[in-house]
């Protein structure tokens, strides 16, 4: 079997085959988020008027020197002036208008692209295999969906406003510069095409910079991510040493990457300048000899200069613009890698089957399984479960129990074979049918920063207090909810830390027994925990699955004695199967467990 391609691996090669130039890039994001063009028209013609606005004043001024101060009469024409300049102010105040409808309504349409691109990154995050998500850390992933579209919001509202209007006021300038001089305008292009063609050059190198920067960054934000989380573990092996001299690598690392990239952007600034003092120099010379061939007026002469300056603005302003663009569409590819990584779990969809309600049968015919680049883990499971059966699954670490327990939960799909429920394949199943029909309850109930109740009801959003409580005193865990200082109402911290280690697990029991599902399977339920919160437990599991088809991965006694069946797993293999007395009486794996089993309960 192959192995899954990790998102990095995506940036790195996949990525390009769709979006290996920044034009591409830019094209695949505005595909995925439509928003982004809604009422674009109407948007665009406010920046055309918000631009050619900018051209008001030298126009003005042009008309007020040649036309007014130097009127054919000799005298200063002062209601030309006074009329000329009143028009402008007006003019200059609709453009105003036009500029800030313009930021609105671009500000709105890629808040709405971006939430876009946002939900479908999240969820995408989400349908990719257990597998997929473990080869890249949870902080680097939790970057894309943050960070990187954070990237990509500020060149949106920001760069994206300056490239359009400065893309515009470059071509009205160029234009109106062409009515007055096109010789003075031939010379002022001559004078920037180097700093044209070393733009040019510069965005590739920009471009493989800031992809840099992302991916480190992504990394250092999944280092603290860890350290955060795990700071217990830290304090607890005194490691605090290590764990900052790790966190610090990555930051320098992300500070090497953010110096380089900045230092490649600021490199064209100082050029930028020195061209365009030597282009106002030139015209300034060459505008002088043509003014006294009468080739230009001393009005289109600084009308020009003025012009001018319109023209150099968004060329020093590329700089900044290229460092905003190449670190959006580092950004984006980064975005469009999670996106363009094929989940292989994937949902049936419209054609995938429902299952009918009541307990289920489950079969294994000749399934086997081998995680990627690794042994083969399951080999030729051929295995049947009748319906309202009670299973527990014991073996050695590393014998093949929990990766039985991902496949009947389609975390994974087996590499040959089938598993089957109530005979359907579970590849033909849909996910709304098969996440209601089967509930697994894993070995840490992870619980969210709300209250004991709101915690429950994420399995049933619907269900009242009434209905928690009754789910509780109907798992024998009354008197634990009532021990508890505020009932349902009860916060229980990040990850559920106000709770102890069984608490959370009961939460976990309860939640499942609320979301009524016809096939349990319980990833070492009773493990860690101490013998009073045990006896809770069973007696919750006990009432948990009556009725209901079962499996269980057992590490206690306990949960095998209780258990209709037992499967003995051996090197991936079921090796024994039966009931815990008739193994108990038999050479073989489960003796030996039983065996070790009582030594270290003794």
């Amino acid at each position: 079997m192959s192995a899954p391609v990790t998102t990095d691996d995506q940036t790195a090669s996949g990525l390009h085959r769709s979006a290996d130039s920044a034009i591409g890039t830019i094209r695949r994001g505005l595909q995925l988020s439509p928003e982004f063009a809604q009422g674009l028209g109407l948007t665009l013609l406010f920046a055309v008027v918000a631009t050619v606005g900018k051209v008001i004043v030298p126009i003005a001024v042009q008309q007020v020197i040649d036309a007014g101060i130097g009127a054919a009469d000799g005298g200063p024409d002062i209601d030309f002036v006074v009329g000329t300049v009143s028009l402008c102010a007006v003019l200059l105040a609709i453009t105003m208008v036009c500029s800030y409808l313009m930021n609105v309504r671009l500000y709105r349409a890629t808040e709405s692209g971006l939430a876009t691109l946002r939900r479908k990154a999240f969820r995408h995050v989400h349908d990719l295999s257990v597998l997929t998500q473990n080869s890249e850390r949870k902080g680097a992933l939790v970057s894309r969906v943050t960070a990187d579209v954070d990237q990509i919001s500020t060149f949106m509202q920001w760069g994206g406003i300056l490239l359009i209007v400065s893309s515009g006021q470059l071509l009205i300038a160029t234009a109106l510069m062409t009515v007055y001089s096109w010789q003075l305008t031939l010379l002022v292009w001559v004078s920037f095409l180097p700093l044209l063609f070393g733009v040019r050059w510069l965005q590739r190198l920009l471009s493989r910079a800031y992809l840099g920067v992302r991916e480190r960054t992504g990394d250092m934000l999944g280092a603290i991510g860890e350290t955060v989380m795990g700071a217990a573990i830290i304090r607890a092996h005194a490691t605090e040493e290590r764990t900052a001299q790790r966190i610090d690598t990555t930051v320098l690392a992300t500070r090497r990457a953010q110096v380089k990239a900045q230092r490649l952007s600021m490199a064209v600034s100082p050029f930028a300048e020195l061209v365009a003092a030597m282009g106002n120099a030139a015209v300034v010379v060459v505008g002088v000899l043509l003014g006294i061939g009468g080739d230009i007026t001393p009005g289109e002469l600084v009308a020009f200069l003025f012009l001018m300056n319109l023209f150099v603005q968004p060329m020093m302003m590329a700089t900044e613009i290229f460092n905003e663009a190449q670190n959006a569409i580092a950004g984006w590819r980064r975005v469009l890698g999670v996106l363009d990584t094929a989940p292989d779990i994937a949902d049936p969809g419209e054609g995938g089957r429902e299952l009918p309600r009541g307990p289920v049968e489950v079969r294994f015919e000749g399934v086997s399984y081998a995680y990627p680049e690794g042994p083969t883990v399951l080999d030729g499971i051929d295995e049947k479960i009748a319906p309202g059966t009670r299973v527990a699954v014991v073996g050695e670490t590393g014998s093949g129990k929990t990766t039985f327990v991902k496949l009947l939960t389609r975390l994974m799909d087996p590499a040959a074979g089938q598993v089957l429920l109530d005979g359907v394949d579970l590849r033909e199943v849909a996910f709304s049918s098969l996440r209601t029909r089967v509930v697994m309850v894993p070995q840490e109930g992870f619980l969210f920063d709300s209250s004991l109740g709101d915690n429950i009801r994420f399995a049933r959003p619907g269900a009242g207090d009434a209905e928690l409580e009754a789910a509780i005193v109907e798992l024998g865990l009354a008197d634990w909810l009532h021990s508890l200082p505020h009932g349902l109402d009860t916060p229980v911290g990040q990850r559920g830390e106000s709770l102890s280690a069984g608490e959370r697990q009961l939460v976990a029991l309860v939640r499942a027994y609320v979301a009524d599902p016809d096939l349990l399977v319980l990833d070492e339920a009773t493990s860690a925990v101490d013998p009073d919160t045990e006896v809770r437990i069973q007696r919750a599991l006990d009432r948990l699955t009556h009725g209901r088809t079962s499996v269980a991965i057992a590490h206690r006694l306990s949960t095998a004695e209780a258990a209709d069946e037992v499967f003995v797993f051996d090197n991936g293999r079921i090796v024994q199967r039966g009931t815990h007395a008739d193994l108990v009486g038999q050479p073989g794996v489960y003796a030996d467990l039983y065996a070790s089993w009582e030594r270290s309960s003794a």
